[in-house]
This record gives structure tokens, sequence and C-alpha cells, in this order.
């Protein structure tokens, strides 16, 4: 009874040593929590959603003239005729047809169809020098429409109250393009002496870089023919003040020794003016002009004691209205 006394207590103080050492020991551990997604099959994850899908993609831009007639400003430059002109105005089933038309007649000369004049005085100059004063002019007069003018050209140049020089031009004047004219028509000399009378066939206009040029042929009625070439060019220091450069050359194809002149380069002008614009209309200006005989007409000129070269400071007004 006693053995069985004490191995009760050995074995409960053996429980209790364990016990100490295992703090869940004795204790039952609870079920682990259940899963609360258990059982449940986890959806797949979605793909992005593309934001075309379903959509069809336009096709590519296509040309926008595709399939159109071109029409108006789109037409390619050319030498084609115009396309006739409209005749059923719509404004006619409102107004009296009659009245419409002399307003539409009123529109078409205001807009390109008008008859024009203008007189120009480009040059009307006093070339001083020692001895004798020297005057010269060059002027013309136009009348007409856009396309087909009267041209009424006159230059000269005299010393003191004797004319040397003296011309006058009536030409017809077309225009063949946006800045060039064709001009046909006659020339009458009145000075030097014998007197001539010649055809004209000429071109004038605006050349690449605002070049002012002329060139004209001239046949006389004795059978001489000859050239003239003019260029001039504005070069605007200021709005109102110009400096142009300005040259003239003669051509002859054979000698004319009873008006002095030979055959090639007669004579050849340049000049250098500086004008004002007190107005558009009115500028005076001061330069220089030199003048030079060449070849034959140059020993013509030695032979009647004449001076071959000249160079004279000028002061002159140029003038339009």
């Amino acid at each position: 009874m006693r053995r069985l006394l004490l191995s009760t207590a050995v074995f409960a103080l053996a429980a209790t040593a364990a016990q100490a050492q295992d703090p869940h020991a004795g204790h039952k551990m609870p079920a682990p929590a259940a899963d609360p997604h258990a059982g449940h099959a986890m959806p797949a994850t979605p793909a992005a959603v593309d934001p075309h899908a379903g959509h069809s993609m336009p096709a590519p831009a296509t040309d926008p003239h595709a399939g159109h007639v071109a029409t108006g400003a789109q037409l390619p430059v050319g030498d084609a005729p115009a396309p006739a002109a409209a005749t059923d105005h719509l404004a006619d089933k409102v107004f009296d047809s009659a009245r419409m038309e002399q307003a539409r007649a009123v529109l078409r000369e205001e807009h390109g169809g008008m008859t024009l004049s203008r007189t120009m005085i480009d040059r009307l100059e006093l070339r001083p020098g020692a001895g004798r004063s020297v005057y010269a002019w060059e002027a013309e007069f136009r009348y007409g429409g856009d396309i087909d003018r009267l041209v009424i050209k006159t230059e000269g140049e005299g010393v003191r109250g004797d004319l040397a020089d003296a011309e006058v031009q009536a030409l017809y004047s077309r225009a063949i393009g946006p800045y060039f004219d064709l001009q046909a028509g006659v020339r009458q000399d009145f000075e030097p002496r014998p007197r001539r009378t010649y055809a004209v066939l000429g071109v004038e206009g605006l050349a690449p870089y605002w070049f002012d040029v002329e060139g004209a042929l001239f046949l006389s009625d004795t059978g001489d023919l000859s050239a003239r070439l003019e260029g001039s060019y504005d070069l605007r220091l200021s709005q109102r003040l110009i400096l142009q450069p300005r040259g003239e050359f003669d051509i002859a194809a054979q000698d004319t020794r009873s008006l002095g002149i030979g055959s090639g380069l007669s004579k050849a002008e340049v000049g250098l003016r500086l004008r004002y614009e007190i107005e558009r209309q009115f500028a005076p200006y001061v330069g220089v002009n030199f003048e030079r005989r060449f070849g034959r007409t140059a020993d013509l000129a030695r032979a009647a004691g004449e001076d071959v070269s000249d160079t004279r400071v000028v002061v002159g007004l140029r003038a339009w209205f």
C-alpha cells in the first residue's frame, strides 16, 4: 500500500515537470480554421479588355481629290479656252431680266472690262553744260482696256531752242501674257532731217526681278532696218526715295550716211537718276547721264566735227495723270 502511494506521487511529480516545460502539454489543440474559399474554384484572372475589340478599324485615308473632277483653281495652268459664261441667272426668276442684265454689265465693267487712260511723263529734264544746255523728254499716252490699248510715245532732245531729235510713235498694243505686251504701228521722225517714217514691231513689259524692258524693230520707208533696246529698274531706298538706273541702246543693220548712222551698235545712253515722290504722281529728280557713239557712227560724228561722247548732270521731273 505504501509502495502504491509512493509510485503515484512520483508519477504526479514527473507529469508536473513535463507540463512546466511545454505550455501546451495536456491541452487539446483546436482544429485549424476552415478555409472560407475551400470547395470554391477561383475564377480565372480576366484578360485585359481590348478597347477596339469588336470594332473594325477605318480604312486608310484616301486622296481627297480621288473621283473628283478638277475645277476652278484646281485646273492645271494651260491655254485651254475659258468655259462658257453662265446663262441661267437665278436672279432673273425674281427680278426683271432687263434690269438684271444692266446690273451685270456694270459689274463686268467695274471688274476689268472698263476703258482707262493714262499719261506718263517719264523724263522731262534739263542737262546743263559748258556753252550749251540740252533738254530732253520721254512720255507716253495709253488708252484702252486690259488686253487691247492704243499707245502713243514720244521722245527727243534739243540744244537751246533747236531740236536735235524728235519722234512720235502710234502703236496698237495687245497683252500676250500677264506681264508683256506686243506692239505694232508707225513711227514718225521730225528731226533729224531728212525725215523718216518707220513701221514698228516691238515688245514691252516687266521682266523677272521687276526690270522694265522694251525692245523694238524699225523698218524705214527707204528700207533701213534698225532696233532699239531699253531697260530700267526702280531701286526703292525708302517709300518715297527711288534710285533708277536706266539704259538705251540703238543698233543699225546698215550705214545711213544722210542721218549720220553707221551699221552695228550706233549709240548707247545710260543714266542714274534719284527721284523723290512728293506724291506718287509727282516726283522731281537729279542724276547723271552718259551718251556715247560707237563704230561707224562715231567715225561719221568725228568727220562732221561732233563729239563722240557726252556726260552731263541732269535735273528733271517725272509725273503721271
